[in-house]
């Protein structure tokens, strides 16, 4: 049973810094693209970043470019989001997700329950 869980949310102010982490069980780590999602109250969901299965490739949303860096450890079986200069537009509940590296899909394939990132002005 695959299971993706977030952590790490929480209220913080603006300009502050807060570090996502999640934690993947269930599958081969390595064999998965891995990516953040937020999905804001009363708005799409919408891509935040995403790490290829080496690490090598990285791609993040126009939104938080500069401001939020993605990052995976396969030994730990999990994946992190640095962000950094945080504002207030930045709230919302941020998800992962993983995708194995042989889909022929954009489609991401396994989702977390997401943790709730609040930032205030």
């Amino acid at each position: 049973q695959v299971q993706l869980v977030e952590s790490g949310g929480g209220l913080v102010q603006a300009g502050g810094s807060l570090r996502l982490s999640c934690a993947a069980s269930g599958l081969t780590f390595s064999r998965y693209r891995m990516g953040w999602f937020r999905r804001a109250p009363g708005k799409e969901r919408e891509f935040v970043a995403s790490i290829d299965w080496s690490g090598a490739f990285k791609n993040y949303g126009d939104l938080v470019k500069g401001r939020f860096t993605i990052s995976r450890d396969d030994a730990k079986n999990t994946m992190y989001l640095q962000m950094n200069s945080l504002k207030p537009e930045d709230t919302a509940v941020y998800y992962c997700a993983a995708r194995d590296k042989t889909s022929v899909s954009t489609n991401y394939d396994y989702w977390g329950q997401g943790t709730q990132v609040t930032v205030s002005s």
